[in-house]
C-alpha cells in the first residue's frame, strides 16, 4: 500500500530513543522529512546521524526541546518550519518511561512528581498541538497522533493511569475541534514494549520479556517497530476515516471487552 507519505514533514518528540526513535525511522522509510525532539543534545545528533544515513536517504533533524516548557515548544516549532518549510505531522512522543508513582499505593505518589509528569506528557502534547494547529489549519491538512499507554485503560502505576486518560481527553477534544479543518488527531497505547532498552532505561532479559509476553493476547512482547507501523498508517493520508480514537497497540489484553 502507498501511504502517501513521501514528501510530508514531521515533528516527533521524544524521538532520539525507544518507541519515538521507531516512528521516526519509519517514517524516513515512507519518504517523511523528520524533526526529532528531545532533551539529550549528544543522544539526538547520534539518532539523526544513523537514521539520516541509513539506506533511505531521508532527511533527520535533531532539536533539542523541552515539552515542558512554553517557549522551548514554540522555538522547536519555528525551527522545524524554518528547516523544513513547514510542517505536516505531529507525534507527541516526549514522557517519563512509565510514569510516576508506585503500583497501587496513592498516598507515596508526590504530588511534585504528578504534575511534573502532567506537565511534560499531557500539557506537553498541548503545548505542541497549539503552535503546531495554525500551520495544520493554514494549508488544510494535518495529522496529529498522541502517544499514552495502556495505563489509560487499568489501574496500575497511578502517575501513568492518571496522565494517559487526560491524552485520551485531550485527543478527543482536538479531534473534534479539528476535525472540519482537514485534520485528523488519534491516541495510541503501546503496552510493554520491546526497544533496545525498553525507551532507554531499563534493560531486560529474554526470560523477564517472555513473562511479560505471557500476559499478551498474542503470546509476546510487541516491538516498538511494530507500534511505529501503527503510528505510521494513523498519520497517512490514507488513515483519513479514523479521528479521535484511542488505539491500543500492545499486543491484545485478555479479558477486557472496548467499544
Amino acid at each position: 500500500m502507498d501511504l502517501g507519505l513521501d514528501g510530508r514533514r514531521a515533528i516527533v518528540t521524544g524521538g532520539s530513543r525507544g518507541i519515538g526513535r521507531a516512528i521516526a525511522a519509519a517514517l524516513v522509510a515512507e519518504g517523511v522529512q523528520v524533526v526529532i525532539a528531545a532533551r539529550d543534545e549528544e543522544r539526538l545528533k547520534a539518532t539523526a546521524a544513523e537514521l539520516s544515513t541509513s539506506a533511505t536517504g531521508g532527511v533527520v533533524v535533531p532539536v533539542v526541546a523541552d515539552t515542558g516548557s512554553d517557549e522551548s515548544v514554540r522555538e522547536l516549532v519555528a525551527r522545524t518550519v524554518s528547516e523544513l518549510g513547514g510542517v505536516d505531522i505531529l507525534v507527541n512522543n516526549a514522557a517519563r518511561v512509565g510514569g510516576s508513582g508506585t503500583p497501587g499505593n496513592v498516598r507515596a505518589l508526590a504530588t511534585a512528581d504528578a504534575a511534573d509528569d502532567f506537565n511534560v506528557k499531557v500539557l506537553g502534547y498541548l503545548r505542541a498541538a497549539q503552535e503546531v494547529i495554525p500551520h495544520l489549519v493554514e494549508q488544510g491538512w494535518g495529522r496529529i497522533v498522541n502517544i499514552g499507554g495502556l495505563a489509560a485503560r487499568q489501574v496500575g502505576i497511578v502517575g501513568g493511569s492518571i496522565r494517559n486518560a487526560g491524552i485520551v481527553a485531550l485527543t478527543k477534544t482536538l479531534a473534534d475541534e479539528l476535525g472540519p479543518r482537514g485534520i485528523t488527531v488519534n491516541a495510541v497505547h503501546p503496552g510493554f514494549t520491546r526497544t533496545d532498552q525498553h525507551g532507554g532505561t531499563i534493560s531486560l532479559d529474554e526470560e523477564q520479556y517472555a513473562a511479560f509476553g505471557d500476559r499478551v493476547a498474542i503470546g509476546r512482547v510487541v516491538t516498538a517497530d511494530e507500534v511505529a507501523a501503527v503510528v505510521t498508517f494513523l498519520v497517512s493520508p490514507v488513515a483519513a476515516a479514523i479521528t479521535g480514537e484511542s488505539i491500543a497497540a500492545g499486543g491484545g489484553t485478555p479479558g477486557p471487552i472496548h467499544y
